[in-house]
């Protein structure tokens, strides 16, 4: 009777769309045949084995991106039920239906749920969130960080880029050119690398610049959306005391 009952159920998706980036967007509704432990990737898989939408009708499959299929990658965020979060997270079992998708509004829509993250790498690209070192050779090992360092550094290093952050911050908007709380955490990071903190200052001198720290609003909203639970309030009350330093020691000519 158990597997009677799961074979007639459904579940009912309402899907935002845009056909390209200049076109208006619209709603689509699916309904599907409900299986145990499906989740959002898992639906639109579905759809687009067989895209007809509840009415019949054949239409070009919904387009959206993902990867991993396990929270690392990033690739797969979108609004579901009006939340910013990853697809391949978000069980059936544990949303109200119908189960709404939409793409994030933070970003540029390509088409459906496929977003453009290039402001988001671009700020990264700003802050110089890498570790420059000559890799033509074998440099040997690394310099070792203390363990009380390296454990908070891990859950810095967490960050798969998927933009939720940037999507909840109020302040992250087209009228704004604020980098956001991913590439502000990144800075703390890889100043706190005992090879990465070299280039330390000029990460600080970018966090100084318009569109820098100075764009944080302290919603707090970055922290309760993170998939990985970053600190990253904890890192912009870092970096904003050390850009402060850092502006003192510029003034004074230290």
């Amino acid at each position: 009777m158990a597997e009677q009952a799961t074979a007639s159920k459904t579940v009912k998706f309402i899907i935002t769309r845009q056909d390209s980036p200049e076109s208006s967007s619209y709603t689509e509704e699916f309904e599907l045949p409900y299986r145990p432990n499906m989740n959002v990737i898992s639906a639109l898989m579905e759809i687009q084995r067989n895209p007809v939408n509840k009415d019949g009708k054949s239409i070009a499959p919904v387009c959206w991106e993902s990867n991993c299929l396990e929270e690392v990658c990033g690739a797969c965020s979108m609004i579901i039920n009006g939340k910013p979060r990853q697809a391949c997270a978000a069980l059936i079992d544990k949303l109200e239906q119908p189960v709404r998708i939409e793409p994030m509004k933070t970003f540029p829509v390509v088409r459906d749920l496929v977003i453009d993250r290039s402001r988001m790498f671009n700020a990264l690209k700003r802050v110089k969130a890498w570790i420059p070192i000559d890799g033509t050779y074998d440099l040997g090992p690394g310099p070792r960080m203390p363990e009380k360092k390296r454990q908070w550094a891990y859950e810095l290093s967490k960050c798969m880029t998927c933009g939720v952050c940037l999507e909840a911050c109020p302040n992250v908007n087209e009228k704004t050119d604020f980098i956001g709380p991913a590439a502000l955490s990144q800075v703390r990071l890889f100043n706190a690398h005992p090879t990465g903190e070299m280039n330390s200052e000029e990460r600080l001198e970018a966090l100084m610049e318009d569109g820098g720290i100075e764009g944080c609003g302290n919603s707090q909203n970055c922290v309760r959306s993170c998939p990985k639970g970053i600190p990253l309030t904890t890192s912009i009350a870092e970096m904003n005391k050390q850009t402060t330093k850092h502006m003192f020691k510029r003034w004074l000519g230290v």
